[in-house]
């Protein structure tokens, strides 16, 4: 091992150890600040990240990979509606697959220990280099400033040293080697026996377009900490976060002696996509997938033989049974609505509150009452352009903007109640942004066609539900059958929270109970928040759990007798 290396141990000896403290304890904590404030990190650093982001405009984004066979580039910026003019290199899919099997041997030989300092370094490196990431993520997905510098950076992060954490206890628990003695029939059997932990092959990162780094990061540190090569794979839209991510693993691992091939970049085109080309081939044995239900259903339909982690989409839904102020309910659910203008996993879609209307501190508050609530909320959000620029950020693509239009047509076939029309706002330092305020609208359970699927945009739909118990079955029942990441439930009535909370364990949904106040109800701590259950059409994998790390690696075994003199 190289003294570089042994340095690299001790440096990140006590971060590894509080990430799987964390982990176990379920704690808050975090080795990086989620804040952009200046009065943390200075006057420099942001407009250092500024430069860094814009000197890349309209220039070639050369990682030195193999097999380059065009240069392409397709992103537009959400809040200039411009190109950013970077063209990044589009390798053939062989070449990045037999450059990744050449690295991988020397990986697989090196101490794990070694391997997880380099993720622990990579981690750091990456935090860095967050003013330049969070300008990346504002102008290729829309993300506000300051949810796209703690989002996409040290949350995003933090998924990716909690993975290291698992790693490193699913590592660390295997023995590498033990004395074996019995007695056979009277004759003592001594063998000396080694346990090798075998990576299983190069894994395929495949990344959103909404949020590139936040489920990347653990998928890679988990692949690389137990052994395998990754490939990243990102959406054609949101290309350059995961260039940045790419070019600072490459670099850490030349650094340190290892082969660069051991992290790539598989970029292609809306109109040609390569993904296939890498799930078929026999070299790539684990899969990581965050995208479209659509795409996902289909690999988890199609994919045999391979590891396979994904995480789709659901429905997510808030239940209304009581509530001590309607206020601060109301102004829970509008934040959760608007953040990012809801292209969020875990952005609540569906609010169900009794037709009859809920109990509040001070009386009762009719199901008018509450909806509209909730939309006053939006409304003081939405009329406050700096506030506005803060929560909702910009409409990523068109996409969601069809998402919209075509929601507001189905309401009116229906003839239902529009209690809020979506419309832009101006943004206070990007006049040409593409920007949308949530579309409200009034249903019943008849109109389950509507509701009963992701709207991945600003669309909230308030259910006329039959009752509280109604509400919490049908919630339940769409988790279970459509998927759900995040679910909601305001409630005064204890007896109702506890018949309730079976059902949406039933459902392998997650449940926040109860939540207002200053922190987002949608927010998902790591190394605490367990994100994705499994148990649901939503995704088959947790982020993060032990079995998201553990089955990365086999491990293989050999025994041979003890010599005598060790026998003894």
């Amino acid at each position: 091992m190289r003294l570089d290396q042994l340095g690299l141990i001790a440096r990140h000896k006590d971060m590894i150890a509080r990430a799987i403290d964390a982990v176990e304890t379920r704690k808050s904590w975090s080795p990086f600040k989620d804040s952009p404030s200046t009065k943390i990190h200075g006057a420099e650093k942001p407009a250092a990240g500024k430069a860094a982001f814009e000197a890349r405009l309209g220039k070639r984004y050369d990682l030195g990979q193999p097999g380059v066979i065009a240069w392409v580039g397709e992103e537009v910026s959400p809040y200039t509606q411009e190109p950013l003019g970077i063209t990044y290199p589009a390798s053939d899919p062989q070449a990045l697959i037999d450059a990744a099997q050449r690295a991988m041997p020397a990986w697989v030989k090196s101490d794990p220990e070694v391997r997880m300092a380099l993720c622990a370094e990579m981690a750091i490196r990456l935090y860095e280099r967050n003013f330049e990431m969070a300008q990346a993520v504002m102008h290729v997905a829309g993300q506000s400033y300051t949810q796209a510098f703690s989002g996409s950076g040290p949350n995003a992060l933090d998924r990716g040293i909690e993975a290291l954490a698992y790693a490193a206890k699913a590592i660390r628990s295997v023995a590498p080697r033990a004395a074996y003695h019995r007695d056979f029939a009277g004759e003592p059997v001594a063998l000396d026996k080694t346990y090798t932990l075998q990576p299983r092959g190069i894994g395929l990162v495949i990344c959103c377009a909404s949020f590139p780094t936040w489920n990347a990061y653990p998928a890679m540190f988990a692949n690389l900490a137990t052994g395998n090569p990754v490939i990243v794979k990102p959406h054609p839209i949101a290309v350059l976060p995961m260039a940045i991510v790419v070019e600072t693993c490459r670099d850490v691992l030349g650094e340190f002696g290892f082969d660069a091939n051991l992290v790539t970049l598989a970029v292609d085109t809306l109109a040609a996509p390569i993904a296939g080309a890498f799930i078929d081939d026999p070299a790539v044995q684990i899969i990581d997938f965050t995208g479209s239900p659509r795409y996902g259903g289909h690999l988890e339909r199609t994919v045999t033989g391979k590891l396979l982690f994904t995480e789709t989409a659901g429905v997510n839904s808030i239940v209304v049974e009581s509530v001590d102020s309607l206020p601060s309910t109301a102004r829970a659910i509008a934040r959760a609505t608007c953040l990012f203008s809801a292209q969020m996993c875990t952005s609540p879609q569906v609010v169900y509150v009794p037709k009859g209307g809920i109990s509040t501190s001070d009386d009762r508050a009719s199901f008018g009452d509450v909806a509209q609530a909730i939309v006053a909320e939006i409304e003081a959000i939405a009329e406050n352009p700096a506030q506005a620029s803060a929560i909702m950020g910009a409409v990523q693509g068109k996409v969601s903007l069809d998402v919209v239009r075509e929601t507001r047509e189905a309401a009116s076939k229906h003839g239902l109640s529009v209690l809020r029309e979506a419309a832009p706002y101006e943004h206070p330092q990007f006049a040409n942004a593409r920007t949308l305020t949530p579309l409200v609208l009034a249903v019943e359970p008849k109109h389950q066609d509507l509701y009963a699927e992701e709207r991945f945009g600003p669309v909230l739909l308030v259910v006329a539900a039959e009752s509280s118990d109604a509400a919490v079955a049908e919630a339940t029942h769409l988790a279970k059958t459509r998927g759900a990441i995040s679910c909601y439930l305001y409630s005064t009535d204890e007896a109702f929270i506890d018949r309730s909370t079976d059902l949406y364990a039933n459902a392998g949904a997650n449940l926040s109970i109860n939540l207002t106040g200053a922190m987002w109800i949608n927010f998902a701590a790591a190394y605490s928040d367990y994100h994705v259950t499994g148990l649901n059409p939503a995704g088959n994998a947790c982020l993060t759990d032990l079995a998201f790390v553990a089955s990365r690696f086999r491990i293989v075994q050999r025994r041979r007798p003890l010599a005598a003199k060790e026998a003894v």
